[in-house]
């Protein structure tokens, strides 16, 4: 991976998860615990790290390093447990996932198919 386009990817992310990621972490730990420029860091070095596993570890192996990276990265800056961070992550990527449907097909955008 480039440096320009890992900048691009933390750029990217940085604008369309860490709004997510913060709104959920609020919901779900408080506004004392989850601020946004935790959400920030969060992003930021959760794209960095995965940048940096994926050169050495790839696969099912590498998807799950990224994951528990992923998760503790919210536990510590959210100051909430392994659960409960588990939890604002995946609901964070649902909520991004259905707001990006739903500006997609409101946009008239095509959607990729799985199949």
């Amino acid at each position: 991976m480039s440096l320009t386009s890992l900048l691009g990817e933390i750029i990217a992310d940085v604008i369309l998860v860490a709004p997510f990621l913060w709104l959920v972490g609020r919901a779900m730990v408080g506004k004392e615990k989850a601020k946004f420029t935790d959400a920030l860091w969060i992003v930021v070095l959760g794209v960095i790290i995965n940048a940096v596993l994926s050169m050495f570890v790839s696969g099912l192996l590498g998807l799950l390093v990224t994951l528990v990276v992923w998760v503790w990265l919210i536990k510590h800056f959210f100051d909430t447990g392994w659960s409960k961070a588990a939890l604002v992550g995946i609901i964070a990527l649902v909520a991004l996932a259905i707001v990006t449907a739903a500006l997609a097909l409101l946009l008239g955008l095509a959607i990729v198919s799985l199949f």
